[in-house]
């Protein structure tokens, strides 16, 4: 992450944008985890998230939350990044988290995060952000179908059929044999 942040530093930028960025990069970070982008490549992923945040900024309302704002540009470059074909592959185990793995407790907190990105995988993108915006960032349906440019119906649907998805896939990799 740190390379981003001195990329930033390095450009002179408008202070409202700066402000943002580093408010607001360790969530677009994680939010690109969440949507399959692995870690190796988050760093450059985010810079991209950024540079297009940076061409619009001048179009965001201030007055709405930024979050989902960052979250839509998140979700179209994650979307971006996993359709080129030198990024399909297979997801180790674990992509880089160690701490300190002869605690019950860490390494709980390990699978718990690993099962949870697994069965997230597994819910359609279009789907996924939705669910992601939502139940874990905590943003309203309508907030988050304006951000995505999709009817708000629309987001309630692509919410419940993520939520089930994302309960059959949780089910599955936790049966015996079930591991995708």
């Amino acid at each position: 992450m740190s390379a981003v942040v001195q990329s930033a530093q390095a450009t002179r930028v408008d202070p409202g944008f700066e402000a943002v960025f580093r408010a607001e990069l360790g969530y677009v970070w994680k939010t690109l985890e969440r949507l399959g982008v692995p870690e190796r490549d988050a760093e450059d992923v985010a810079h991209d998230v950024f540079v297009a945040v940076y061409r619009h900024f001048g179009d965001y309302d201030g007055s709405r939350p930024i979050r989902p704002w960052l979250c839509g540009f998140a979700y179209r470059t994650a979307s971006d990044y996993r359709r080129l074909a030198r990024n399909r592959y297979e997801r180790t185990a674990h992509d880089g988290d160690v701490d300190s793995p002869d605690s019950d407790r860490t390494a709980r907190r390990i699978e718990a995060r690993d099962l949870t990105l697994r069965a997230l995988e597994q819910v359609a993108l279009e789907r996924r952000v939705v669910l992601m915006m939502h139940d874990i960032d905590g943003h309203a349906v309508p907030d988050i179908a304006r951000e995505l440019e999709i009817p708000v119906n629309t987001a309630y649907s692509r919410l419940r059929l993520a939520r089930d998805e994302f309960r059959k896939a949780v089910a599955q990799l936790q049966t015996p044999g079930g591991a995708a």
